[in-house]
């Protein structure tokens, strides 16, 4: 994943933790609960991310060993 996308997605559970602790803090449960879905959201995406980087990892491999390329041959 890049560098971008991970700090875009620990920037959205960041914010989602800090609109839930704030949402607790007023009695205030749509924030709070806003707050949650948002840091789920976060983490989703992260998640997403790490998946789709682990895939093209694995598909760059196996096009690799079928054309015998080497990955330093780059």
């Amino acid at each position: 994943m890049g560098a971008f996308d991970k700090a875009k997605d620990q920037a959205e559970q960041m914010k989602g933790r800090a609109k839930e602790k704030v949402g607790d803090a007023t009695d205030n449960d749509r924030l709070e609960n806003e707050g949650r879905a948002d840091e789920l959201k976060g983490k989703a995406k992260e998640e997403w991310h790490d998946l789709k980087e682990k895939a093209e990892d694995k598909l760059h491999d196996a096009k690799e060993r079928m054309t015998g390329k080497d990955r330093d041959e780059r």
